[in-house]
């Protein structure tokens, strides 16, 4: 049952996850947030160490799961503002 004061947050999604999130319901009643809440997630992401370590071990070569680790990484924190500049 959904409590009715629950919070939401809207968000874009490409075509493409959108279908992938629509066709990953065990019903067709089911919401969107119970089969995200449903997937497994990391703990956490590649933390710089790992990645200087994996530098140092196979070069700057990373692989496409490496990559798109990186990347959520980075789409998840974006960088705080910067409180010295002008404008």
């Amino acid at each position: 049952m959904h409590d009715a004061h629950m919070a939401t947050k809207t968000i874009s999604l490409k075509l493409e996850a959108y279908e992938r999130l629509r066709r990953a319901r065990l019903r067709p009643d089911e919401s969107f947030s119970d089969v995200i809440m449903r997937a497994r997630w990391p703990e956490r992401g590649l933390t710089a160490g790992e990645l200087r370590e994996a530098y140092g071990r196979e070069g700057a070569h990373l692989t496409a799961e490496e990559l798109d680790a990186v990347e959520a990484a980075r789409s998840a924190a974006p960088p705080p503002e910067d409180k010295w500049s002008e404008g």
